[in-house]
């Protein structure tokens, strides 16, 4: 009898449901994010489609649906954090009559001192590590870019410390609630030709060098898209000047073209990266949970 189960990343702004079947992914379903009204009806009315085909074991989810006022308060372990510590405390519910599993975020004062937390990301890294064993020796650097970027130092499988970047966030509030890249009007140059410009001046005072994606529109007739690949650059430039060493190996977990932007500002650190694809390193996490690979 073949094994059927749901595994799910519900983050933020989007739930990602995945139909696993003897571990090989055979469906998928999207939907809002975890703090939405009504969580529970959203994930039983997309389960709902699934069960038509049949009877599944059960549901695993990671992320936002374990935050307060999400499907489930299902807590934080505590950094430094390990992969059988952090499967040791998940939640568990039921939605439609159906158990669901909710595994717990990671959080903790870096540095004893600054408080910093994680839900969805720690999946993804014990996810990568459970894809490449090699990253569960040594000393690694990961990063996650997203809404809320997190650079992760992982030691020996462990995950030690990480600091958070809201630069995904930062950037949607600067290109849709500002004046900085100024109306819809037509101008010259590209994203990629901002961005660039942009990787120029990371790392100078922000506050500063944000103005020039409005002053370059009015004065120097950028377009809007040249403004936002400028914004874009500042940002993620600016994380990896403060965060990258020189010569540094670090690990990008995620996807498409925000890993990308990532990896043409590496060089700003002399930083050298490796690529793991994001959603096959959750579907390894999140199978961690029920020891059955995906």
């Amino acid at each position: 009898m073949s094994s059927v189960r749901v595994l799910g990343d519900w983050g933020t702004t989007n739930l990602r449901l995945y139909r696993v079947e003897d571990g090989r992914v055979t469906d998928r379903l999207d939907g809002p994010g975890a703090l939405s009204a009504d969580p529970a009806g959203i994930l039983a009315a997309r389960l709902a489609r699934w069960q038509e085909q049949g009877p599944f074991e059960d549901v695993v989810l990671c992320g936002m649906a374990g935050a307060k006022g999400a499907l489930v308060d299902a807590g934080y372990v505590t950094c430094p954090a390990n992969r059988d510590g952090w499967l040791a405390g998940p939640t568990r519910t039921r939605v439609a009559g159906l158990p669901v599993t909710v595994l717990a975020g990671v959080c903790g004062h870096m540095g004893g001192a600054v408080p910093d937390v994680m839900r969805g990301e720690e999946t993804q890294i014990f996810g990568a590590i459970a894809l490449q064993p090699e990253l569960g020796e040594g000393r690694h650097l990961i990063v996650l870019p997203g809404t809320h970027c997190k650079w992760v130092e992982v030691t020996g499988g462990v995950l030690t410390g990480f600091r958070t970047h809201p630069t995904g966030e930062l950037f949607a509030l600067l290109t849709g609630h500002s004046t900085l890249t100024g109306p819809d009007t037509e101008g010259s140059g590209s994203f990629e030709d901002g961005f660039a410009r942009g990787l120029e001046r990371a790392g100078e005072p922000l506050t500063a060098a944000l103005f020039e994606a409005r002053a370059a529109r009015l004065l120097d007739g950028r377009s809007k898209a040249w403004s936002h690949g400028y914004l874009s650059a500042l940002l993620i430039g600016g994380e990896v000047v403060a965060e990258a060493n020189a010569g540094a190996s670090v690990v990008l977990i995620g996807d498409g073209k925000i890993v990308d932007l990532y990896e043409k500002a590496l060089p700003l650190s002399a930083a050298v990266a490796q690529r793991i694809d994001g959603e096959a390193a959750v579907l390894a996490g999140l199978a961690l949970a029920t020891g059955v690979k995906a």
